[in-house]
């Protein structure tokens, strides 16, 4: 806050209301508006992957109903295992859709599913920015609410997942984070059952929405044990955790994707240890306060003594059950993505799964200043203004920070986690330094109150006037005695004023040393033109954000990955549109109930868009599965023919980037199939397609890689195709080792425009047992007799 201290007339009060709601307003509308770029440059579509899952999932809800959707069995996805919808996805999102887009129609706008999918993300990106405004109040006042609200309105790492189209469970699961967070530091701050019940509602919102609500049930026990480490045990932190953890994990259990892991996990653990620990506390401290002193250390003598052999019974015996919950699981009660949080090696080593995600690596320094820019400066400054002074509330903001930063720094994806206590600490930084800065200005035009000392006779009389005011609150007959009636005789005695001259003289010592720091203390103040000159390089600095932001809004996060584009030399902007091309013709081209096949990456746009049965996608619940995939794409063409009929598959497609140089194709990831299947199939070894350690696919590579199925369909006459006839990669910058070659087993039936999707068609086995007999000579025709002919038998028939 800053220094000094001035009356607020209620009118005053007022328009600083008023002008808050107005500025709250215009944020809402700024969040809004900065994440329709990716619709003004391109058109109202779904981004990325797993949107489109989302996407579907929301169109069945709203044609089938929600008693239809718990039940839904999806026999188009994971063929010929399927997989049950309501029990496997996060509703959060897809319900928080349906009933914006029922609420629309019985209002009779007409808006289709698909524009309020797209539209979900900015929207509650308003609601992310209000809610912060509210937890920063919480902490640090208006100014600095305000501020944060700012910030995190176009903050990059947010945006990033937030754009329209960005169709994901982090739209609203951000939005639901933040108003746990606000929910809880409210309920420590005013002590309410009332806003503690609505923090179990905004818990089970959050666990409804996404699978990072973990993050909250471990952030808040860590708040309360360091909250009564340092002995700010109050019922008001009692208030504010015990019903949270009996509420928040009954309604927790109510989701279906939960369940029991809400008590059986080692993710939840914590919560449970913290209660018990919090009782406990809560129990001494009672104890404490209705016993004298001299009896509470006789009590606690002998709850040391006795019952120590009673609690070492009890704590071992809930030990060893906790022991044998935990050991009963092969990742002792955690789960993959918790497990490479806490060891950043362990995906790597154990489940390559999780490692080939992109947003499963670490972060680099330069995506720090990329996502949260100027804030990673103004984090330092926050958390000393925290400090000043130290309460429950701005310690959870301290520790909030520290947790996040951590967790980014293991998992690119967490940066969105960071994003808010990022903002939340900047806003406090910055409303800091406007608030001295501007009140240096404003106390060089008050001469009372300038670096010159006080006299000594101006503290004189503001000590004689408090003592004064204290005098006219004794009454006149304060002094005078009483008269006591004892028998016949009347006895004067004074008036026992014990209590309440005791009273009165600690409310004057608390006002005489009020008055003292109120004249002693120099509110810090700095030259007129040094607190200019901070003032304009605040406005530069926020003026810099602004820029960045909207850059990074426009340009870095606004393409969606569907349709992707690029500049030419002239100016002018080049489309490639192959994606909704390849699943257009796959949709129109190929029969209703016809499987197709690809890298699990593009499973759901597969499912949505070209309304095929595929056998993996994103959800990546079956690891042996998708590493069946993987292993037919590292398989020569023969081996993986048989493995795709053996899954029924008709058509294979891969994505292929070297033609026009899109770095994300296959042949980039092809490694981690390799990883993958190896991992379940050991006769996949990653040594066979390297060559001195080195990943080729030029004449040096290896002839396991020359010949595996990914190799052979992505270069399938790709030396046509290019310009000089060689075979030119411009991803990999190299050559193709092997140009000129035939498919037998698979045949090229759609290539798209620029070469980025090409699809392949599983050739029947009686045409490849005909090319066989055609290679037969007729002399060995007719030494055949009609035993051996009888004895043929097809080796990939069942």
């Amino acid at each position: 806050m800053a220094a000094g201290t001035e009356v607020i007339s209620p009118r005053r009060g007022a328009f600083g209301s008023v002008l808050a709601v107005l500025i709250l307003l215009l944020i809402g509308i700024l969040a809004f508006s900065i994440r329709l770029f990716s619709v003004i440059k391109y058109e109202s579509v779904i981004h990325e992957f797993d949107p489109y899952f989302n996407y579907r999932v929301t169109q069945f809800l709203t044609k089938s109903g929600i008693y239809e959707f718990w039940n839904w069995f999806d026999d188009r996805t994971w063929y010929p295992l399927g997989r049950v919808i309501g029990g496997t996805v996060y509703p959060g999102l897809t319900l928080t859709a349906g009933t914006m887009w029922w609420i629309a129609n019985a209002l009779n706008i007409p808006l289709s599913v698909e524009t309020v999918c797209v539209f979900t993300a900015p929207v509650f990106s308003a609601y992310a920015a209000w809610a912060t405004y509210f937890l920063t109040k919480e902490i640090k006042g208006t100014g600095a609410g305000l501020t944060a609200a700012a910030l995190i309105a176009m903050v990059p790492s947010y945006i990033s997942r937030s754009v329209a189209g960005s169709y994901d469970n982090e739209a609203v699961a951000i939005f639901a984070l933040i108003l746990t967070f606000y929910l809880y530091v409210k309920t420590l701050n005013t002590g309410s059952l009332f806003y503690t019940t609505l923090n179990a509602l905004a818990y089970f919102y959050m666990v409804c929405s996404w699978g990072g609500y973990t993050f909250i049930i471990n952030l808040i026990p860590m708040h309360v044990l360091l909250c009564i480490m340092t002995g700010r045990f109050s019922s008001r932190l009692y208030i504010a955790y015990a019903p949270l953890v009996i509420l928040g994990t009954i309604l927790a259990a109510l989701v279906p994707v939960v369940g029991f892991n809400a008590v059986m996990t080692s993710e939840h653990f914590a919560s449970f240890l913290v209660f018990v620990i919090l009782h406990v506390t809560a129990l001494v401290h009672y104890i404490k306060r209705i016993l004298t002193p001299k009896t509470y250390r006789m009590a606690l003598t002998m709850v040391l003594t006795i019952g120590t052999f009673c609690c070492r019974v009890g704590a071992l015996t809930l030990v060893a059950i906790l022991v044998a919950l935990v050991a009963a699981s092969p990742t002792k009660g955690w789960s993959g993505r918790s497990l490479s949080l806490l060891d950043p090696t362990y995906a790597s080593k154990y489940i390559p799964i999780i490692a080939s995600v992109s947003e499963h690596q670490p972060p680099t320094w330069p995506s720090y200043f990329m996502d949260i820019n100027i804030l990673a400066f103004l984090i330092p400054a926050g958390i000393i203004a925290c400090f000043s002074p130290l309460s429950d509330s701005s310690s959870f903001a301290v520790l909030y920070m520290v947790t996040s930063v951590y967790f980014s720094g293991v998992m690119v994806r967490l940066m969105l986690v960071l994003a808010p206590a990022a903002c939340i600490l900047a806003g406090i930084a910055l409303s800091e330094a406007f608030g001295t800065l501007t009140y240096s200005i404003k106390y060089q035009q008050i001469p009372t109150l300038s670096n010159e000392p006080v006299s000594e006779e101006k503290t004189t009389a503001l000590k004689s006037a408090i003592d004064s005011s204290f005098k006219s609150v004794v009454p006149k007959d304060s002094n005078k005695e009483k008269t006591k009636v004892e028998g016949d005789e009347k006895v004067k005695e004074p008036v026992k004023e014990k209590t309440s001259k005791r009273i009165r003289k600690k409310e004057k010592e608390i006002a005489e040393k009020h008055v003292e720091k109120q004249v002693e203390r120099k509110p810090l103040v700095l030259p007129l033109e040094a607190s200019a000159v901070g003032i304009v390089l605040l406005i530069l600095l926020g003026s810099f954000y602004v820029i960045h932001c909207v850059w990074a809004a426009a340009e870095a996060y606004s393409a969606p990955s569907i349709v992707l584009s690029s500049q030419m030399s002239d100016g002018s902007v080049h489309v490639f549109d192959d994606f909704r091309e390849a699943y257009a013709w796959l949709r129109h081209n190929t029969d209703e109930n016809d499987k197709v096949a690809s890298w699990w990456d593009y499973g759901y746009q597969t499912t949505a868009m070209a309304n095929r049965t595929v056998i993996v996608d994103n959800n990546t619940w079956n690891n042996t599965h998708i590493a069946t995939v993987g292993m037919a794409m590292s398989s020569p063409e023969k081996e993986a023919w048989e493995i795709y009929q053996s899954l029924d598959v008709k058509y294979v497609f891969v994505i292929f980037g070297g033609l026009v140089g899109y770095p994300s194709d296959d042949i980039n990831k092809f490694l981690w199939m390799v990883r993958i299947g190896g991992g379940v199939f050991p006769h996949i070894r990653e040594p066979d397609y390297l060559r001195d350690n080195q990943y080729r696919i030029d004449s040096m590579a290896t002839p396991t890689m020359l010949n595996s199925l990914m190799y052979r369909l992505s270069y399938y006459r790709f030396a046509e195709a290019t310009m000089d006839g060689n075979g030119y990669d411009r991803v990999r910058r190299t050559e193709i080792g092997k140009k000129h070659f035939k498919l037998a087993y698979f045949e090229e039936v759609f290539t798209t425009q620029h070469w980025m999707v090409r699809i392949y068609k599983l050739k029947p086995s009686k045409n490849r047992q005909r090319g066989k007999n055609k290679r037969k000579t007729k002399a060995v025709s007719k030494k055949i007799t009609q035993k051996p002919i009888k004895s043929l038998k097809n080796p990939w028939s069942s």
